[in-house]
């Protein structure tokens, strides 16, 4: 049996046009990373589609989540939003402008499809075979990463005091709990 570990990206979003950008980004980054260079544009559009889908159609909010895993030698990329509305695939009209994401997400990737949430939201994912030349360059080690896109961080003041305490003088355990020493067998 081959064993190998897990890779695992989440990213946390509200789908505005700017945040998209900085996901595709990331998306680019992490499979850069991750030595699959060859699924950087199949993976990047793909996602952009999802979330441009989120950014259009998702109520109430707009929050969701991007999960890129790669197990064994397959990439499978999710989006999780709250709206439980299932996307369909269409036909779009020649001259229409949008409606193709789904098409193009069924062209580009190896497989993809719809989950509904039990919280009354879904997840829309699609999944990459990872090329046989990439899969023999990567790492073997567990990579983890979580990225959360809010609003940053007000900067903390400085401190006027120490923020910590200088710590009490060490008691021995007995004394601590109010038992009498015990004294060990082993001498020394």
């Amino acid at each position: 049996m081959i064993s190998r570990p897990n890779k695992h990206c989440t990213v946390e979003l509200q789908a505005l046009p700017p945040r998209i950008g900085q996901v595709r980004r990331i998306v680019s980054a992490q499979l850069r990373y991750w030595n699959l260079d060859p699924l950087i544009d199949p993976a990047a559009l793909c996602v952009t589609e999802l979330l441009t889908n989120v950014h259009q159609h998702a109520e109430p909010d707009k929050r969701c989540t991007v999960e890129i895993v790669l197990v064994l030698d397959r990439l499978t990329v999710s989006v999780r939003d709250h709206d439980p509305r299932l996307p369909r695939l269409a036909d779009a009209d020649t001259g229409s402008t949008h409606g193709r994401g789904l098409a193009l997400i069924a062209a580009v990737s190896d497989s993809w499809g719809v989950q509904e949430r039990h919280d009354g939201g879904k997840v829309v994912w699609f999944s990459l075979p990872v090329p046989e030349h990439a899969s023999a360059a990567r790492q073997a080690r567990d990579d983890r990463t979580t990225v959360t896109l809010e609003q940053p961080a007000p900067a903390l003041p400085l401190l006027e005091e120490p923020a910590f305490e200088q710590p009490a003088p060490a008691r021995p355990a007995a004394a601590v709990r109010g038992l009498s020493p015990v004294r060990s067998a082993v001498p020394g």
